[in-house]
Formats: C-alpha cells, sequence, structure tokens
C-alpha cells in the first residue's frame, strides 16, 4: 500500500517474522483531556524484536495483529477540549503507558505498577508505529526548541535509565558498576554520571560496547573472566580503585553471572537494582546479600516525574541520546531495520514517520 494514498498507515505484527503494512483508520480522541499525535520517529526495542522473534513476552502473549513500537515522538495535530497544556504544532516526547489513575498502584504515585495499564505494543494494545497515534495530554512531554524528534523518540529509554538509577538512590560521590552496555546500560550510566557519581563502571562481554562506552559516559570498563562471579567481583575491586565494594551494581543486561557478580561486587551495606529482565528464575546468591545487608530493588518501565527528568538531561546537556543514534530508515523499511537489530547492528536505529 501506498503510503501517500494511506490515511494512517501501520506497521502491524500478526505472528512470528510476519509483518504487514496496513492501512487502519485514524485513531479518535477518547475524551476531552486527549491529544493526537503525528509520529515522525520511533526506535526500535528490544521488547519489540522479541515479540517478533517469538510472539509473546513472558504472560504478554500475541493472540491477534498488533501494532509495533513505543519508542516515539511527534507533532501534535489535534485537542481535546479540555486540553489546556499543548496546543496544535507542538513537538512532544510520547510516554506509552496509559495507567488508570485509579487502582492502588496509581493512587500511591506508583503508576508504573498499575493494574490495568495500557502500553503500547504490549499485547493486546496497539504500539506507535503507524502515523498516528493518541494519548492523555499528561503523557506528552513538550520538547524544548533545542531538541530534535529524533532525541525526542529516546526519552522512552532514557526514562527507563532515569528510573532505574533513581531506585539506587545514586548521589554525588559514589561509585557505581552497570552491567550491560546496551542502550539501556548506556544510559544508565549517562544518568549516574549526571547525578554527581564518581566512578562509573560499564560491564559488558562485548569489547566493541566498551569501547564505545568508554567514549561516552564511564569512567572504565570490564570484562569478565571465565573464572567465578566472586572472582570476577575481586578482579573488578581491584582494577578500579573500589576498595571495599561498590556503593551501587546495577544489572540492564538479565544474565544470570551478572546477577551474581553485581552482589559480589557490592560494599557492605550497597544497593542492587535489577533492571535487565532474563530468565523468569534464576540461582541467587542469598547468603551475600543477607550478610551484607544490602538493599535490593527491582525497577519496571518508568514512573511519576522521571519523563520530565529525562527531557530536562538532554535539554540542559548532561545527557547526550544523539550518540546513541547510529542510523535512521524510512518507514518502508521497517521490517528490514528489524532483521539489522536482530544482528545485533549498531545501537539505536530509529524509524521515520510516513510523511518526514
Amino acid at each position: 500500500m501506498s503510503s501517500t494514498t494511506a490515511e494512517n498507515l501501520s506497521f502491524v505484527l500478526e505472528g512470528i517474522h510476519k509483518v504487514k503494512f496496513e492501512d487502519r483508520p485514524i485513531p479518535t480522541l477518547k475524551n476531552a483531556h486527549d491529544v493526537l499525535i503525528n509520529v515522525k520517529y520511533t526506535g526500535i526495542c528490544g521488547s519489540d524484536v522479541h515479540y517478533w522473534e517469538h510472539g509473546a513476552i513472558g504472560a504478554f502473549v500475541l493472540k491477534s495483529p498488533m501494532v509495533l513500537g513505543h519508542e516515539s515522538a511527534g507533532i501534535v495535530t489535534q485537542v481535546g477540549s479540555a486540553v489546556t497544556t499543548l496546543k496544535v504544532g507542538d513537538r512532544v516526547a510520547m510516554e506509552p503507558g496509559t495507567s488508570c489513575r485509579r487502582c492502588e498502584p496509581c493512587k500511591s504515585g506508583k503508576y508504573n505498577l498499575c493494574e490495568h495499564m495500557v502500553f503500547a505494543a504490549t499485547p493486546p494494545y496497539d504500539g506507535t508505529l503507524a502515523k498516528y497515534y493518541t494519548l492523555p495530554e499528561d503523557f506528552c512531554y513538550k520538547l524544548p526548541e533545542q531538541m530534535s524528534l529524533q532525541e525526542g523518540a529516546l526519552m522512552e529509554p532514557l526514562s527507563v535509565g532515569v528510573h532505574i538509577v533513581r531506585q539506587a538512590q545514586v548521589a554525588p560521590g559514589q561509585t557505581v558498576v552497570v552491567f550491560g552496555a546496551g542502550p539501556v546500560g548506556l544510559l544508565c550510566c549517562a544518568v549516574a554520571t549526571a547525578f554527581g557519581a564518581s566512578k562509573v563502571i560499564a560491564v559488558d562481554i562485548q569489547q566493541a560496547r566498551l569501547d564505545f562506552a568508554k567514549e561516552y559516559a564511564t569512567t572504565s570498563t570490564f570484562i569478565p573472566g571465565k573464572g567465578s562471579a566472586l572472582e570476577n567481583a575481586e578482579r573488578l575491586k581491584v582494577e578500579n580503585g573500589l576498595g571495599a565494594g561498590a556503593d551501587v551494581a546495577i544489572d540492564a543486561s538479565g544474565a544470570e553471572a551478572s546477577v551474581h557478580t553485581g552482589i559480589h561486587v557490592l560494599r557492605n551495606g550497597g544497593t542492587y537494582v535489577q533492571g535487565g529482565m532474563g530468565r523468569s528464575e534464576i540461582q541467587f546468591p542469598i547468603m551475600a546479600a543477607c550478610s551484607k545487608e544490602l538493599t535490593l530493588r527491582g525497577s519496571f518501565r518508568y514512573g511519576s516525574g522521571d519523563y520530565k527528568l529525562a527531557v530536562d538531561l538532554v535539554s540542559s546537556g548532561k545527557v547526550d541520546v544523539k550518540k546513541l543514534i547510529t542510523g535512521t530508515v524510512k518507514f518502508e523499511e521497517a521490517e528490514e531495520a528489524f532483521k539489522s537489530v536482530k544482528a545485533g547492528k549498531g545501537i539505536k536505529t530509529l524509524i521515520a514517520g510516513i510523511d518526514v
């Protein structure tokens, strides 16, 4: 189908490795506080690729065709009658998960844990890889003049990094070890640096990723050896002058070996945050976690204030997301872009909107 004749061309996942371009109706505003957005750029996330590759993530199983994509930015083209903070023509970063605002997690300020979350490109809900998408006005973040729409699309993964680092309560002068130098891990490094960490060490098994990390936002890097997690943790501490251990360890990989090394690299009373999702169940060094009296936290998506802070960090120059963008493709080339990301090419690939 031609993108010039389609009203709302969308990139739809029908099944494993089965996608199509489909013209869908332009979405209508559901209530007076909604806005309609012309999507201009969308990043490809690992979860999008996982659905394309496997058709499911845990309990979220594709049962009917679903539009992919959730890392997006665009331009407001219509506003509801009660909208006061946005107008037609505003450029916005799009927070792709809408909470119910009524359940206990929402009312307690933890809306990312909403019991009735509607999250883009999570079955059964459609994503943002379409010409148009609707959101409530308070889930749209106006971009400052100095920020591009491409940067706006990266506010989603940056907000994940912000939430993880806030969960770790990283403070000025602390030492932080981040496991996994993919997009989220790299952004965790950048946010920890912006928060004033004195040492930020990236850990990965791929030298190329660590080379980029060293130039991007870390003080040093580390490749684990073939020894035990405890041996790797001890070597990591010695090589990086961490003394009794790091103040904070963040796992953005989901790898069991990284989890073990992260627990062992911490000082007594340190903080560990799990941001990466791997296997549903793993072995865990519970004795070390207890005897060190560690603070252990999970991290899921982003919550109140995370998107706003992400925009502020980029607009102020404290975090640079442009360096992560390694390619931009046309909307019609979306499937090839998914194949490239699956093959491990680049760091962050963007898909341009229909009329970009």
